[in-house]
C-alpha cells in the first residue's frame, strides 16, 4: 500500500493561496493511498501549466512533456507496460485546447488511462488568458471585449465520443473527488475526470462560492450511470453542473485489442535473441 510517507517531497506548492489545485493535490493523493498498489506501480504525466507543477510535489514516478500532450505520453507508458496504473494529471488549456484531438483520441481508443482535468476556465500560468472552457462573454486579456466561441462541453464530448468512463469533480469536494478519482483508476478503461477548480488570482466570475451555487451531485438525484441518453441529457446543462459519474461502460481497453499485448507486456518480451545488426547498419 502507497503512504503518506511514501508520496512525501521536500518542494512546497507554488500555488496563489486560495487554488483550486490544492483540492485535486489532497484528492490525488488520498486517492493512490486508498488504491491496492504498490508505489513503483503508478505512473503520473503532468501537462504544462499549474496543474504540471503537481509532478513536483508528488513523489514518484512521473513524467511532464510537452503543452497538450501528456495523454499520448500516458498511452505509450500503459502500451510498455499494463501492468502500470497510469494516471495523467494536466488542464483544461492542456486537453481541452493543445490537446483535443488526444481526447477525442484516447476515448475512441479506450486505453485504460486515467485522465484527471484541472478546468478553472483560464490559462492561470499564464496570467489569466481564457481557456476553451471559458463561457462565451468571458473577459480576460486575451479577450477584452468577452470570449467570442462557445465553450466546450467535455463531459458531453466523452459521452458522445462513447468514453467509457465519464465523470466531473469539484475541487472544494475533496471526498467525491478521491472516491471518483479510486472509481477511475480501478475502471479497466479510458477514464474521463474533469475536475471543477477556481483560479483564485485570475478568474473572479467561476469562484468557489459560485461553483457551490451552481453545482449538485448526480447520486442525490438518482442518476443511473449506465443510462447513456440520461448521461447526455445532464451533460449538455449547463444552468446547473453535475459532478460525480456521469457514464460507465464495460468494454475491452486498447492493451487487451494490440495484436501480441494480450499476454505480455512489452517490458517483458524475450530480447535475448534479438539481432538488430541489419537495422543498425542501415544508419551507419
Amino acid at each position: 500500500m502507497i503512504t503518506k510517507e511514501d508520496l512525501a517531497t521536500p518542494v512546497k506548492p507554488t500555488w496563489c493561496p486560495g487554488c483550486g489545485d490544492f483540492g485535486i493535490w489532497l484528492a490525488v493523493k488520498q486517492a493512490l493511498m486508498q488504491l491496492d498498489a504498490k508505489h513503483e506501480d503508478v505512473v503520473i504525466v503532468y501537462g504544462i501549466g499549474c496543474s504540471g507543477h503537481m509532478c513536483n510535489f508528488v513523489r514518484g514516478y512521473g513524467f511532464e512533456g510537452l503543452h497538450g500532450r501528456p495523454i499520448p505520453v500516458a498511452e505509450g507508458i500503459k502500451l510498455a507496460n499494463k501492468k502500470l496504473k497510469v494516471i495523467v494529471v494536466t488542464g483544461d488549456g492542456d486537453t481541452y485546447g493543445e490537446g483535443m484531438n488526444h481526447f477525442i483520441s484516447g476515448i475512441r481508443g479506450n486505453h485504460d488511462v486515467t485522465l484527471i482535468v484541472h478546468d478553472n476556465r483560464v490559462y492561470g500560468l499564464t496570467t489569466g488568458q481564457a481557456s476553451p472552457t471559458a463561457e462565451k462573454g468571458y473577459k480576460s486579456k486575451s479577450t477584452p471585449t468577452g470570449q467570442i466561441e462557445v465553450p466546450v462541453n467535455p463531459i458531453a464530448l466523452a459521452v458522445a465520443q462513447d468514453g467509457s468512463f465519464v465523470a466531473r469533480g469539484f475541487s472544494a469536494d475533496p471526498q467525491q473527488l478521491i472516491k471518483l478519482i479510486v472509481a477511475g483508476v480501478q475502471h479497466k478503461g479510458f477514464s474521463v475526470i474533469d475536475v471543477l477548480q477556481n483560479c483564485a488570482t485570475f478568474n473572479k466570475v467561476n469562484t468557489v462560492t459560485w461553483f457551490k451555487e451552481h453545482t449538485y451531485k448526480l447520486e442525490d438525484e438518482g442518476h443511473d450511470p449506465r443510462d447513456k441518453v440520461a448521461a447526455f441529457t445532464r451533460a449538455i446543462d449547463e444552468t446547473r453542473l453535475a459532478t460525480g459519474i456521469f457514464y460507465q461502460d464495460e468494454r475491452e481497453p486498447y492493451d487487451q485489442d494490440v495484436p501480441g499485448e494480450r499476454g505480455v507486456p512489452l517490458v517483458d518480451h524475450d530480447l535475448s535473441e534479438a539481432d538488430i545488426t541489419r537495422t543498425m547498419n542501415e544508419f551507419l
